[in-house]
């Protein structure tokens, strides 16, 4: 990669400020007035900084094939303008932008025009843009650059704060504010009015496409039936049954190929294959409506999904862990090692497969569990995989600085922490090596 977390924090705070001053300047052409453009109140879009954060962490390896450059950013810059369009919707129950009317477009949440955009965006931030702003920063005193940008992410959390306040009020269909917090206070009462109303009438003027709440969540409420359609909870208990079934196929298939029994699991407590479980809950956002359409249609987006998909996850470990879990290089068509072709024809299949005849037996299933026993499972079983990958994190990260360690010095690592002791205890060498087989040290 090459870049340091300073730098990074400077290029999302950059790429922020001149993606809002290009979302400015195209709705002033648009309606004939300025409009803050930005999500919050401040002069930023945060979601041009972190998609730029995102093409510099996962991108700079393909510079060398710019069309595999060109089509990475598209995918990643889809994958991120999808989900927070989808995110804000289920928090909100409103939709921030709607691309519906445009051609190619999915869920309205983006469309094929500026997927492409953002394609072109990441090759010029690759080849070029990322050097310009790096030399710019460069040129800041190295305490001043510290100071601006603490103080520059003080006021930006100050101002999402603020932002997120008037986004839970906004959920409040039909409801005036002073209603709202009729039994905070007098001072609340005060702060409403003088702050919250102000930036929901700017978030409103701005996302126009936002005053109006969907009505998904009040229809799922009243029908009674747990997870219905493709909800929250139905997409976290696909989550782990898509990890489970998963890791099984995934060790039968080791069995069959090889004759080794061996450990396919993400994680150190479970059989469970957290590449699999995210993948279901993607191919199930991004495909559900698309589920009754022929099936080479979702093969394709399959091929192209999983591709993408299983390349990020790739590069992801190797950033977090310096270890990588698979490694392709052996293949005819693979790009990097991280994926290839014939693994991608897989996904497509998958895919089919899945939404097709698993998805509709599994959803039924689901759907018959009562929904208070339902939700409550679902939100032990949450609890249980956030503590459950973050102990598997602490334990490979430290399996690999143990190894790079030794390899550096010749000798066994020296004084512990407590949290270090811990895992060199409970997780050895021969039990991190037993669960992750695969796994190897890249630095």
């Amino acid at each position: 990669m090459g870049y340091s977390f300073y730098e990074l924090w400077w290029f999302y705070i950059g790429y922020s400020f001149i993606g809002w001053c290009i979302e400015v300047a195209a709705a002033a052409v648009a309606r004939k007035k300025f409009v803050n453009r930005g999500f919050v109140t401040g002069p930023v879009c945060p979601i041009y900084g972190f998609g730029a954060v995102v093409f510099a962490l996962f991108l700079p390896e393909l510079k060398s094939n710019p069309f595999f450059l060109f089509l990475g950013g598209v995918i990643l810059s889809s994958f991120i303008e999808w989900g927070t369009g989808w995110l804000l919707e289920k928090l909100s129950g409103r939709k921030w932008w709607d691309y519906s009317g445009r051609r190619f477009s999915i869920n309205g949440y983006i469309c094929l025009r500026f997927s492409l955009l953002w394609g072109v965006l990441a090759v010029f931030l690759v080849y070029a843009g990322n050097d310009m702003l790096r030399a710019l920063i460069l040129l800041i005193p190295g305490v001043a650059g510290v100071f601006i940008a603490s103080g520059l992410s003080v006021l930006l959390v100050i101002d999402f704060c603020g932002t997120c306040v008037a986004l839970l009020g906004l959920q409040k269909k039909e409801t005036a504010v002073s209603q709202i917090t009729a039994e905070i206070g007098q001072v609340s009462r005060f702060l409403e009015n003088a702050i919250t109303v102000r930036i929901q009438g700017r978030m409103l003027r701005a996302f126009p496409t936002a005053g109006g709440a969907s009505g998904s969540r009040e229809q799922e409420e009243k029908s009674g039936v747990f997870a219905q359609g493709c909800t929250f909870y139905k997409l976290v208990s696909l989550f782990f049954i898509g990890a489970f079934l998963g890791d099984i196929t995934e060790t039968v298939f080791c069995y069959i190929t090889t004759g080794r029994l061996m450990s396919r699991s993400s994680v150190v407590y479970g059989p469970f294959s957290i590449v699999w479980g995210l993948g279901c809950v993607l191919l199930t956002a991004f495909l559900y409506q698309y589920r009754n359409r022929q099936d080479r249609y979702i093969f394709i987006a399959g091929v192209v999904l999983g591709g993408a998909y299983e390349y990020v996850c790739s590069v992801f470990t190797e950033l977090a862990f310096g270890t990588v879990f698979w490694d392709y290089s052996g293949f005819a068509f693979n790009l990097g090692g991280r994926i290839n072709l014939l693994f991608c024809l897989f996904w497509g299949i998958v895919a089919v497969v899945w939404l097709k005849l698993v998805y509709p037996f599994l959803s039924g299933l689901i759907e018959r569990i009562p929904r208070k026993q339902g939700v409550a499972g679902c939100n032990v079983l949450l609890v249980f995989m956030v503590f459950n990958i973050l102990v598997s994190s602490f334990a490979l990260g430290r399996y690999t600085q143990r190894n790079t360690q030794e390899a550096e010095s010749g000798t066994e690592y020296g004084e512990k922490s407590v949290l270090e002791d811990f895992l060199d205890r409970h997780f050895p060498d021969e039990r991190i090596e037993r669960i992750y087989p695969n796994a190897k040290i890249v630095g």
